[in-house]
This record gives C-alpha cells, structure tokens and sequence, in this order.
C-alpha cells in the first residue's frame, strides 16, 4: 500500500501544469481520507445529486458538501468560495468530487485560486464514466471501485 506522500508524489505528477495540487483516483483519495485527519473531501454534487443518487460514506466532519452548480438550474453557485471557508482549512488537503470528474476539477481549480494550496481532483467522479448503455457506476468511479456509499 502507498504512503500519503507516495500518493499525494503521483496525484502531482498526474496533473503537472494544471491550475491545481493534482489529482487522485478513487481508491488514492479512500486511502489519504483513511490515513490523515486533515484530509477532506469535498462533494460538490447538488444536494439533488447526493439525496437521489447517493452519497459517499465517511466519519463525520471528513465529507463536505458545498455546491459547484445550484439545482434546480444548474447556475454556478455564487457562495462557492465563502461556502468553502466556513467548511475547510487553507492547510487541509481537500479532494473535489463530482459525479464524472469534470466539476471536481473546476472547483479545485478555483479553491487554488482561493489560496488552498492542497486542492485535489478526485479523477472519474461518484459514478464515472458512461458505459455502452449510457448507464454510470459500471465503467469506474467511486461507486465501481466498491469504496463506501450509500444510495437514495
């Protein structure tokens, strides 16, 4: 099993010249949220998303949720960054979730620009990719590699 550091090593190198930390696998973010009380993720899913598809399952205060996109509508969420920092710490190594990879990564993008130095993608999302059905949670993602959730 890889170190936090070994990990934190390879998610940097994995997104070297992006405006980011870097960025995790599923499993990698399991592992740091596992191994360091300073690291959080951070589930930026609507509320719709998480009461109708499913949540990440983690102890208390280590799963944040603070909105990229407001629901209904989709508008970006003005309150984003304010949102954030009554949530996280500037020191906490902060992993972004989203249902694909795509929202995780503008969040952590911006919470760099916020000053949070330690903002991490978590790479395919809750529910991953589409398969040849059109169907998630099949293909991979957090929900594929088995890790702890729950659904609606």
């Amino acid at each position: 099993m890889k170190t936090t550091e070994q990990i934190l090593e390879a998610a940097r190198a994995r997104a070297k010249g992006q405006p980011y930390a870097g960025a995790v696998t599923p499993e990698e973010a399991f592992t740091l949220l596992q191994a360091a009380p300073h690291v959080k993720l951070v589930d930026v899913r609507t509320h719709a998303e998480r009461d109708w598809v499913g949540r990440v399952v983690l102890p208390e205060g280590r799963q944040l949720a603070v909105e990229w996109a407001t629901y209904p509508g989709g508008q970006p969420n003005p309150h984003f960054g304010a949102q954030l920092e009554q949530v996280a710490g500037k020191d906490d190594i902060l992993l972004f979730l989203c249902r694909s990879g795509v929202r995780s990564r503008h969040s952590a993008r911006v919470a760099t620009k916020l000053g949070y130095e330690n903002a991490f993608d978590i790479l395919e999302g809750f529910e991953g990719d589409k398969d040849a059905d059109g169907h998630r949670k099949s293909v991979n993602g957090w929900c594929k590699a088995g890790l702890p959730w729950i659904g609606a």
